[in-house]
C-alpha cells in the first residue's frame, strides 16, 4: 500500500478527519518563521501532534537551518518525522548527519531533495545515507526552500532515483486527485504527497477535504490496479 502524506494542517479537527479519511502521514509546519504558509508555533504543533497520537504519523515540515534549532523543535513538538525542506545546501550533509545522531532513535529523519535534471539522482543518493526517508519535490526560483510550488517534475528522474536508493521514497510535486495515479505508475514511489493540490480552490492554504477524500480513493485505486496486474 503507497504511504499518502498531506500537507499542511493547521487545524487539529481537520488533521484529524483526514487520518481518518485514511492519510497515513499529516503533514504540518512546525516554527514561527515567516518563510512559508501554515507555520505552527511549537505550542500549536504540539497541540496538533498529540490529537494524531496513534492515528497517523505526525511529520513535522521545518524551514529552520541550525542544527540546535531543529533539535529544539523536534524536543518540542514530539513528531515522528523531522522534514527538513530547506535548500539541501542550507542544511548540509554534515549537518544531516548530527541530526541523525543528536535525534532520538524513533524520530525519523526526512530530506527534501529538488529534481530539476539529472544531478538529482546523485544528490539523492547523498542524502540518503544519512537521511531515513527522502522527498522529491519541485524547486521554483522565488520560494522559499524546496515545494509548495504546485508545480510538477519529471517523474522519470524521480523513478531513477526511487530505483537507486535504499530507503524509502515520497514523491512530491503539484499532485493532485487527477493527475496522482498518472505519478504513481511513472515514478513508483514508496509514498505520495500532496499540498497545494488538496488546498480550497484560489489560493488558500486551507485544506479541501473533499479533495483529500478524492485523493486517497485515487491513490487505493491505483494500489488495486497494481495488485491486480
Amino acid at each position: 500500500m503507497t504511504v499518502i502524506q498531506i500537507y499542511t494542517f493547521t487545524d487539529v479537527e481537520q488533521a484529524q478527519e483526514a487520518a481518518a479519511l485514511g492519510v497515513d502521514n499529516i503533514g504540518f509546519v512546525a516554527g514561527k518563521y515567516g518563510v512559508v504558509h501554515g507555520e505552527l508555533t511549537f505550542v500549536e504543533a504540539r497541540r496538533l501532534a498529540d490529537s494524531l497520537h496513534a492515528r497517523a504519523t505526525r511529520v513535522a515540515l521545518t524551514m529552520a537551518t541550525d542544527v540546535d534549532e531543529i533539535v529544539r523543535m523536534a524536543e518540542a513538538v514530539g513528531p515522528d518525522v523531522v522534514h527538513v525542506s530547506t535548500d539541501p545546501d542550507d542544511v548540509g550533509p554534515a549537518a544531516m548527519t548530527e541530526l541523525r545522531r543528536r535525534l532520538p532513535e524513533s524520530t525519523k529523519l526526512m530530506k527534501a531533495i529538488p529534481v530539476s535534471d539529472e544531478s538529482a539522482v546523485a544528490a539523492a543518493q547523498h542524502y540518503a545515507e544519512m537521511s531515513d526517508y527522502l522527498l522529491l519535490d519541485t524547486k521554483v526560483r522565488g520560494l522559499p526552500g524546496v515545494g509548495a510550488s504546485g508545480r510538477t517534475h519529471d517523474w522519470h528522474i524521480s523513478r531513477r532515483i526511487v530505483e537507486s536508493v535504499s530507503i524509502p521514497v515520497i514523491l512530491a510535486g503539484g499532485l493532485t486527485p487527477e493527475n496522482v495515479r498518472q505519478s504513481m505508475q511513472a515514478a513508483r514511489a514508496w509514498g505520495v504527497d500532496s499540498n497545494t493540490g488538496t488546498n480550497i480552490a484560489g489560493g488558500s492554504a486551507a485544506k479541501d477535504m473533499e479533495r483529500i477524500r478524492a485523493f486517497v480513493a485515487a491513490v487505493r485505486a491505483q494500489d488495486q490496479a497494481d495488485a491486480g496486474s
